[in-house]
């Protein structure tokens, strides 16, 4: 939706002008999958896909939430913030509001229009764009000083334990941490980060979606945590590991036979997804694509054959990509079971990738794959308006 569109849907809404714009992304994860709930390091970068919330303080008790697509106005009151846990539409609103005010920032009343350009149930964290940027909106109308890790955590909080989904820190650092042509190595056990230069030369960073409905709280993403933590447990009997993340792949390969079925795949992909992500930044770093690319069709695979959380529609969509000579790498990102894929393509072949691919997608899948012309931005916006 335009600017322009979205002033006016405000106005339709509340029956006045908005007066702020804050903003959050919503992400890639260029390698580290699954991995930060291990404890391991991701490698994240902000989109131009983002969260707009267009915004008017009013005061008082209400905050009044409208939404691009969606008839009708949420409401809920600033003392009542415990109860709207069951919430469709807004609970991760709620929630962040809930812990703001736990943490004694005073919640103030104001009129907010949900502009999300972030496609939903995509892997790209539209639900960390919308907590980052409505604890941004929340902390500038209440006048406080407000830190972005901080904010980053505790949008996370909001996510875990008011909406039910168990996430890693991850989505939330890189919607609020973010930075224009960079991605960002972070290690999720320590919140240590460094900037990364994202320089991909005469390539650029492909997304597709794969269209496949998904919802992270009814699907098998808490019981793949459930797997890798009883893995930890085992192992820990062995090696003194605080985190998956902190075994090496020599390390796993002699406590592996502690390990069985699923359990014992599960966390050979975290150990071997955390080496790779250190590989990956040591290969950016030197300019050294194909590798890069090498390690994306890694992950890939150990995501599939490992971790499970791929599916005929990821799968078939990475295949693709993978089949084109000027790809030199595609995987899944985000939890799985549907979203999108990454891929790193010629520049000079964008178009035809995007056409080939679609439509070999199409004819094999029964529905289209969507693509995303995208760029590295900054995290975090404010803007009057």
């Amino acid at each position: 939706m335009e600017r322009v569109e979205a002033l006016q849907a405000f106005k339709n809404m509340f029956g006045a002008d908005a007066e702020d714009l804050f903003t959050a992304a919503g992400r890639i994860n260029v390698i580290g999958e699954h991995v930060d709930y291990c404890g391991g390091q991701v490698f994240p970068a902000a989109l131009n896909l983002r969260c707009n919330v267009y915004a008017r303080k009013v005061g008082g008790s209400k905050i009044r939430m409208a939404f691009r697509g969606i008839d009708g106005i949420v409401e809920i009151e600033t003392d009542k913030l415990d109860s709207y846990r069951g919430l469709k539409i807004g609970n991760y609103q709620a929630g962040v509001a809930y812990f703001l005010q736990e943490e004694g920032v005073e919640i103030v009343g104001c009129d907010l229009y949900y502009d999300c350009t972030v496609p939903f149930g995509s892997g790209l964290s539209s639900s960390a764009a919308i907590e980052v940027a409505t604890a941004v909106t929340l902390c500038e109308y209440a006048g406080v000083q407000y830190d972005k890790v901080h904010l980053a955590l505790l949008s996370q909080k909001a996510e875990n334990k008011y909406a039910g989904v168990n996430c890693g820190i991850m989505d939330q650092f890189a919607s609020a941490m973010g930075k224009k042509n960079h991605a960002v190595l972070l290690d999720c056990a320590t919140l240590a980060y460094e900037y990364v230069p994202l320089e991909l030369g005469e390539y650029c960073l492909v997304i597709a979606n794969c269209n496949k409905p998904h919802n992270l709280v009814e699907s098998k993403y808490n019981v793949r945590r459930q797997e890798v933590e009883t893995a930890l447990k085992l192992i820990q009997t062995k090696l003194d590991v605080s985190c998956l993340a902190e075994v090496t792949p020599k390390q796993f390969s002699e406590v592996k036979y502690l390990l069985s079925g699923v359990v014992a795949k599960r966390a050979e992909h975290v150990v071997m997804e955390c080496a790779r992500v250190k590989s990956a930044v040591s290969a950016l770093k030197k300019g050294d694509l194909i590798e890069l690319g090498r390690l994306l069709n890694e992950s890939q695979f150990s995501l599939r054959d490992l971790y499970e959380v791929t599916g005929k529609e990821l799968d078939t969509l990475s295949a693709l990509a993978r089949r084109e000579t000027e790809c030199l790498g595609s995987r899944m990102i985000g939890a799985g079971f549907g979203g999108c894929t990454i891929s790193i393509v010629k520049k000079t072949a964008v178009e035809g990738f995007i056409r080939r691919v679609g439509k070999a997608y199409h004819d094999a899948i029964g529905y289209k794959a969507s693509f995303y012309e995208t760029s590295i931005e900054d995290g975090v916006t404010v803007e009057k308006l």
